[in-house]
């Protein structure tokens, strides 16, 4: 009684700030609110999966929307979490290291993004890939014409493909597809304003991780390194063989953490360009807002939001059983011994014949 008396104001909380909108959401979701009075009178009808297929059914504008931020997340997705990945491992095992000087001086630096507001970030990110800004001075310098970053929804893959002569959608591809989205859409990559957001989490989000690493590191022993030294192990097999899957716990936390946060990137995206140019830095996060506060379209808001929800369990679980250990044997049950069977273990043990040994 004495544990839950001291929880009990912290599940209240929980249930009245977190439970009860979720489960309100989850009833708008199937119903008609319009967003005037309560989402639980009288005047609300329920309208079943009415909400779910105007976003699936790849037909009308709400589904090509949807499938349009559900491409251009992917590739924020497919982008972001390895990057930031390997770079925060990068940055962990450099910064560990004993024979650098001013390790804690480089931690700090290295961290200072992650913990500067998103939006001070997005407008500084805004100044410096101007069309006159610095990173377009820098590329000068070389002599390469640098784009207007986020006025430009030129995919990165069609931009490619352009510079090697294919300008133009093959046949097969420019078909709506899977919701709505065409082949050739789906095969554009991110557009150029993307890819500036995309170095963006990358810059403001591997701090963060690094000291996750940090932290693994300074819990692997010495001794294991040692004796990999001792068996003739050279720097990246130590790493590979030795460090790396020590790391895996470490590593499934900072692959999950990213996952989660980067398919529900919004702040950037609503600071920055509000889903422009010609939508191709809208996100789900960022549509789902935009249905429900500025179209005023509530119940295809928040299935927007139970979908975004459903695709990252579902990653997450899938990520849980690519990165599971499968060499592995399970763990035995312990059994309590008791006197009482120590006691008939002795006696039986007891009472085997004993062999004398043989002169």
């Amino acid at each position: 009684m004495t544990g839950w008396l001291f929880i009990t104001p912290v599940v209240l909380i929980l249930g009245l700030f977190l439970v009860v909108p979720v489960l309100m959401a989850a009833w708008v979701s199937v119903s008609d609110w319009t967003g005037r009075g309560s989402p639980i009178g009288g005047s609300v009808a329920f309208v079943g999966a009415e909400n779910y297929t105007a976003i699936l059914d790849g037909e009308g504008l709400a589904s090509r929307d949807f499938g349009t931020s559900i491409r251009n997340n992917l590739y924020y997705v497919l982008l972001v979490v390895p990057l930031q990945t390997g770079l925060s491992m990068f940055l962990a095992v450099l910064v560990n290291r004993q024979v650098l000087r001013g390790r804690g001086f480089f931690r700090t630096a290295f961290y200072f993004p992650s913990v500067t507001s998103s939006v001070a970030i997005t407008v500084l990110w805004l100044f410096l890939f101007s069309s006159t800004g610095v990173v377009n001075r820098v590329l000068s310098f070389i002599s390469v014409s640098g784009p207007n970053w986020f006025q430009d929804p030129r995919g990165v893959i069609h931009v490619i493909l352009a510079a090697v002569g294919i300008g133009t959608a093959p046949e097969a591809l420019t078909s709506p597809g899977f919701l709505g989205v065409s082949g050739w859409e789906w095969l554009a990559g991110p557009s150029v304003a993307m890819s500036a957001f995309i170095l963006m989490a990358i810059f403001t989000t591997s701090g963060t991780f690094m000291l996750l690493f940090i932290a693994a590191l300074q819990n692997i022993s010495g001794e294991v390194q040692e004796a990999a030294m001792v068996d003739g192990a050279n720097g990246w097999q130590r790493f590979w063989q030795v460090t790396l899957p020590m790391l895996r716990p470490t590593l499934f936390t900072v692959l999950t953490l990213g996952l989660i946060g980067s398919w529900q990137v919004f702040d950037q995206i609503y600071t920055g360009t509000q889903g422009g140019p010609a939508k191709t830095t809208l996100t789900p996060a960022y549509l789902s807002f935009s249905t429900a506060f500025n179209n005023q379209r509530w119940g295809e808001g928040a299935a927007i939001a139970f979908i975004l929800f459903a695709i990252i369990v579902t990653l997450t679980l899938l990520q849980r059983l690519a990165l599971r250990e499968r060499d592995v044997p399970r763990r035995r049950r312990m059994v309590p011994v008791t006197a009482s069977s120590t006691g008939a273990r002795t006696a039986s043990s007891s009472a085997l014949p004993v062999k004398e040994p043989k002169r």
